[in-house]
């Protein structure tokens, strides 16, 4: 336990490395540490470690099992880029932000868990997450990057909380499976493009500001929860049967 930290390309490269066991005295794993550990199956980060840095794990394409501990505030960019194995991931209460690209191309991740403690979701923390079903994000994000969830394309559901402002561009762009949506009150800005392509929501939760972003020819259900609703808004939506306008608007 006298090892604190694993430096930055300590072991990148190493592709027929299978096992790694990380003592309880590690406070941090630097960029790139186990980068195209080809090899690697399954990884268990003790409550020590702090951060996980850029691209610590990137490239470790037979990665199955990550168990995340504790004390992990942040996780860098690219931490698990292209962790193709990769099915399910919690992430723990203590970690504040998602780094760019932090789980980019993790195309067999089916569910993610993001705690409350989480305030960011930078850009393209899950594009291209194919597998990726339903998101929740909590009230204490109060930001998603543009395209966060960018070919997000078996995503179904997904729910953001009043605690996000900001919506980046292309957020959402071509989640195609998409066909219930919930966005809260706190959104003031969206991006352009933010759910392009997503083309088969039928149900719609959403402040009025976020009329002219979601696509409209497959609504079915709408509730406007605050703002103003503005000339043409919903004009020729023939496959709209109900409406909601809350108090708010």
């Amino acid at each position: 336990n006298g090892v604190t930290s694993i430096g930055d390309s300590a072991f990148s490269g190493c592709s027929s490395l299978t096992n790694v066991s990380i003592g309880n005295g590690v406070i941090s794993i630097g960029s790139s540490a186990f980068k195209g550990c080809d090899s690697l199956t399954s990884i268990t980060i003790p409550d020590s470690v702090t951060s996980i840095g850029s691209s610590a794990f990137d490239g470790c394409t037979l990665l199955t099992s990550i168990t995340i501990g504790n004390g992990v505030t942040t996780i860098g960019d690219h931490a698990f880029n292209g962790c193709s194995s990769l099915t399910s991931i919690t992430i723990p209460d203590g970690v504040t932000s998602i780094g760019s690209s932090a789980f980019y191309s993790c195309d067999s991740l089916t569910s993610i868990t993001i705690p409350d403690s989480v305030t960011e979701i930078a850009s393209s923390a899950f594009n291209g997450c194919s597998s990726l079903e339903s998101v929740t994000i909590p009230d204490s994000v109060t930001s998603i990057g543009g395209g966060a969830f960018y070919n997000c394309n078996s995503l179904e559901s997904v729910i953001i909380g009043d605690g996000v402002t900001s919506i980046g561009g292309v957020a959402f762009y071509n989640c195609d499976s998409l066909t219930s949506i919930t966005i809260g009150n706190g959104v003031t800005s969206i991006g352009d493009s933010a759910f392009s392509d997503c083309t088969n929501i039928t149900t719609a939760t959403m402040p009025a500001i976020a009329i002219d972003y979601i696509p409209q020819e497959n609504l079915l259900t709408v509730v406007i929860t605050s703002g103003s609703i503005g000339s043409y808004a919903f004009y020729n939506c023939n496959s709209l049967e109900s409406v909601t306008i809350g108090d708010g608007v």
